[in-house]
């Protein structure tokens, strides 16, 4: 009788913990999420023209001289956000040596005789990061600033508005982000008409 007890006891306790737990619970924190906090819920995605572009939780693909590009994507093909991952490769790959090697010979050829921020040719752990540091923007602040025919103070000034500080002042590093980033470009600085101007890569 016990063991049929026991049975039943622990039938009943998986029914019921899978019902709160499985579909009471995420159904109230999304009913919640979606009441209090929509725009966060749903990945702060963003529209321009009635078009989904991005989120700046996530980082994506720039084409073209004249906008700001993120850091390098792990993936196998470039910024799938479906498939997010790092590259694994250890400090003294081969292949991860090769792959800053001509990462940084492209950029010197951008912009020769400068260092070339290390952010720019490493991934994230994530593939994915949104953002960049001051330095990696200044790097490419000639470039653009040439392509949509203005002069690069302005430019700095725009890189400087986006920039963030630490959290709290304590926490991580100043950073920039380069999809909210090149939005401010667009409205303050237009390219030039014919310009070439990029695109997402999505």
């Amino acid at each position: 009788m016990n063991a049929i007890r026991n049975l039943v006891v622990a039938i009943l306790m998986t029914v019921v913990t899978t019902v709160l737990l499985g579909l009471v619970y995420p159904l109230a924190i999304t009913a919640l999420a979606q009441t209090f906090f929509p725009q966060q819920a749903n990945g702060q995605l963003m529209e321009r023209n009635g078009r989904t572009i991005g989120s700046p939780l996530i980082g994506q693909g720039f084409a073209g001289a004249t906008y700001f590009h993120p850091r390098p994507s792990a993936t196998s093909t470039h910024y799938d956000a479906a498939n997010s991952a790092g590259s694994n490769l250890g400090p003294t790959n081969t292949r991860l040596i090769e792959d800053v090697r001509a990462r940084v010979k492209t950029l010197n050829q951008e912009n020769p005789g400068t260092p070339v921020p290390v952010d720019l040719v490493t991934t994230s752990a994530s593939g994915f990061d949104p953002h960049i540091t001051p330095a990696a923007a200044a790097f490419q602040v000639g470039r653009v600033a040439r392509a949509r025919g203005v002069g690069e103070a302005e430019v700095h000034r725009v890189v400087a508005a986006r920039t963030e500080g630490r959290t709290l002042g304590l926490f991580g590093e100043p950073r920039v982000n380069v999809l909210l980033l090149n939005l401010d470009l667009d409205r303050a600085l237009p390219p030039l008409a014919g310009g070439g101007q990029g695109s997402a890569n999505r």
